[in-house]
């Protein structure tokens, strides 16, 4: 199966330009700022539900008032960017420290999801230091942010199949997709997957990553009405997460930057995660151990 040739930009590119010794662009609108878009705003809007639905919250009380959601998203916005972008530095991309102006360069592309889970804890932490809570209402704060952030993963990954990028393994499945076209030459000089059919890695993630994930919190929010528990929907989160990630990093293509020696053993991908699922199990103990949040 051939990868169709989707133009990665919405809007056409407005060409390079210099700004203070730094060179900027090309620029323009692309699918993958445009899926950062969306996550952001119906996470948003799905978090208001989850806050005004004081039934789910019984016998406490929502961790947090809609104004203050609102004004939670800009600090999560900044983190998920800013961990993004340092995270795919630090592991993915170690070369880009030599020059720190190239982290800044985000029209460059690259951007991890555990650096993203990284800054929006950090952003929930000075939230809430800002606002005066406590860790049980910390936690709950995650657990709504938790229950909402397939919606940016099933987003982002979409916005990577469009890209042609974090393809799989070769594959004679099929399913398997060659990612190569017109626009991918055109921008690499050549097809870095190559001629033959790869695992669709990318949709994979979309299905398990979003769609899955998301109707599982659902159930852990709306049925199993877990979330009077602090921590319980973010322990989940991060054991599903871990877990379906690593799974399926034995159907996508190795990282580039693991020694040697670990190649064909473990990936970074799994090596991040792991410690993912073991503080969600951590965290769906201590919930169970210290019961619902006094109202």
């Amino acid at each position: 199966m051939q990868f169709p040739d989707i133009d990665p930009f919405i809007i056409g590119q407005i060409p390079a330009f210099h700004l203070f010794g730094l060179t900027i662009g090309p620029l323009g609108v692309r699918w993958y700022a445009l899926a950062y878009v969306m996550g952001i705003i119906l996470g948003w809007r799905y978090a208001l539900k989850l806050v005004r639905g004081e039934s789910l919250w019984e016998p406490s009380k929502p961790p947090a008032t809609s104004l203050q959601i609102d004004d939670l998203i800009l600090w999560l916005t900044l983190g998920i960017i800013g961990g993004g972008r340092l995270g795919y530095a630090l592991f993915y991309s170690p070369d880009m420290f030599r020059d720190p102006v190239s982290i800044l360069k985000l029209w460059d592309g690259g951007m991890s999801f555990h650096g993203g889970l990284i800054g929006v804890v950090a952003a929930i932490l000075l939230f809430a230091r800002a606002n005066k809570m406590d860790w049980p209402r910390i936690l709950s704060l995650g657990d709504i942010i938790a229950a909402c952030a397939p919606i940016g993963l099933f987003f982002g990954r979409i916005a990577n199949f469009i890209n042609g990028e974090l393809w799989g393994r070769p594959t004679d499945l099929p399913w398997g997709m060659v990612f190569c076209n017109d626009t991918i030459r055109a921008t690499y000089g050549d097809c870095p997957a190559g001629g033959f059919a790869r695992h669709p890695s990318q949709l994979y993630e979309a299905a398990l990553e979003g769609v899955f994930l998301f109707f599982f919190l659902r159930w852990a929010t709306h049925i199993a009405r877990k979330l009077p528990y602090p921590g319980w929907v973010t322990g989940a989160f991060l054991i599903g997460y871990g877990v379906i990630r690593m799974l399926l990093e034995t159907v996508r293509e190795p990282d580039a930057q693991m020694p040697p020696e670990l190649r064909g053993m473990i990936t970074m991908g799994m090596l991040l995660s792991v410690p993912m699922a073991l503080i969600g199990g951590w965290l769906i103990l201590r919930a169970r151990k210290n019961g619902p949040r006094p109202a």
